[in-house]
């Protein structure tokens, strides 16, 4: 009888290979849509064409008609006002280039999956679990749209409830691509106990709500104020009236810039520490291996990231800097799901719970 596992392998390879092709188109979304709002060119299109929006203007009219579409919008009038055609072909041209992307991820995930869903090649849990993915990636255009059109009528800038919603939608589907991904390398997870699993998925958690913080950040552009560090307005812990102002209370955590640039703050440290105590448990469980290089990687990444932030915020976020920041996040993220999805959960046996021996399967599969 023929083995087909070869020919298994062959096909996971190319699943594999194929979603880390659309997760790192994913990652250039992001950086690209990063620089689109540092340069504040997001509002530069006001017209959502999901299809006929991939061909930019093409003579002096066409560009014309562009222009003065963006003169009705309240940026141009209270930002922008008298700026030529040829700043705003610059500010046009990152917006372009940020949704010209976002459509080669849609192209470039549904056209190689119906293609392997006509082949055969992907079984129906993984089926599944793509579907509700390229959903998620639908509905993030269409969130993006939105966020962009809260911008065009009452306001010079985007929401920042719906920007932050959108960057962190992005790097949930990305997470949940990189995550499919690496289950289909053909080697056998590393058993370890429900504690330091837990550890590596709060982490990964912690490092969503840090992107989601700084996202606020961005939107209010509280990084072009306290640029000061470790002291923020003058105190390592600002006063209470000044961080909770606004009424209802909950608006401070969306809308206060002093608040939302110090919950950033803190979630920061609180990363960096959950990342050096996660390593130091895995150091002191597994003992060595696969799971503690990463562990020590993305430690060493956090605060790698961490450090980039204060830099940012003492230079007033130049753009290379800001950018650097933004695509550091991703590679923090990358690091944190490739982690916690080869960790599987078992329980402790009586003696291991304390640091006893623990079997690992990557030396096994070495």
């Amino acid at each position: 009888m023929t083995d087909l596992a070869p020919f298994a392998d062959t096909r996971r390879r190319a699943v594999r290979l194929w979603l880390l092709a659309v997760a790192a188109l994913m990652f250039v979304t992001v950086v690209v849509g990063g620089a689109t709002r540092l340069t504040e060119s997001g509002l530069s299109i006001v017209e959502w064409k999901p299809v006929t929006g991939v061909v930019p203007p093409l003579d002096a009219s066409a560009w014309q008609a562009e222009f003065d579409k963006y003169k009705t919008i309240p940026q141009y009038r209270e930002h922008n006002a008298g700026m030529s055609l040829n700043e705003f072909k610059t500010i046009y041209w990152w917006e372009w280039t940020h949704r010209l992307v976002a459509r080669l991820v849609g192209a470039a995930f549904i056209v190689p999956f119906l293609w392997f869903l006509w082949r055969g090649w992907i079984e129906p849990p993984l089926r599944a679990r793509l579907w509700t993915i390229f959903a998620l990636g639908a509905a993030l255009g269409a969130v993006g749209w939105w966020m962009v059109a809260s911008g065009l009528a009452e306001r010079v800038s985007v929401s920042q409830y719906r920007l932050a919603f959108h960057l962190t939608l992005a790097c949930v589907i990305f997470a949940a691509i990189v995550w499919t991904a690496q289950g289909l390398v053909p080697r056998a997870p590393i058993v370890a106990p429900t504690r330091v699993r837990a550890g590596a998925l709060a982490v990964l958690a912690l490092v969503i709500v840090q992107i989601y913080l700084g996202a606020l950040v961005s939107g209010l552009r509280a990084g072009l104020i306290y640029n000061t560090w470790p002291l923020i307005d003058g105190s390592v812990v600002p006063e209470g009236s000044r961080l909770l102002f606004y009424s209802p209370l909950w608006r401070n955590f969306f809308e206060n810039s002093l608040t939302v640039q110090f919950d950033h703050r803190m979630a920061a440290y609180a990363l960096a520490l959950l990342a050096l105590l996660h390593a130091a448990d895995v150091a002191r469980t597994l003992r060595g291996g696969a799971a503690l290089t990463a562990a020590l990687a993305l430690a060493s990444a956090v605060i790698l990231q961490a450090t980039l932030g204060i830099a940012t915020l003492i230079h007033q976020a130049p753009l290379a800097l800001a950018l650097l920041h933004q695509a550091m996040a991703m590679v923090v993220l990358t690091i944190a799901v490739a982690h916690a999805e080869r960790l599987e959960r078992r329980r402790a046996r009586v003696g291991e719970a304390a640091g006893g021996t623990v079997l690992r399967h990557e030396e096994q599969a070495t």
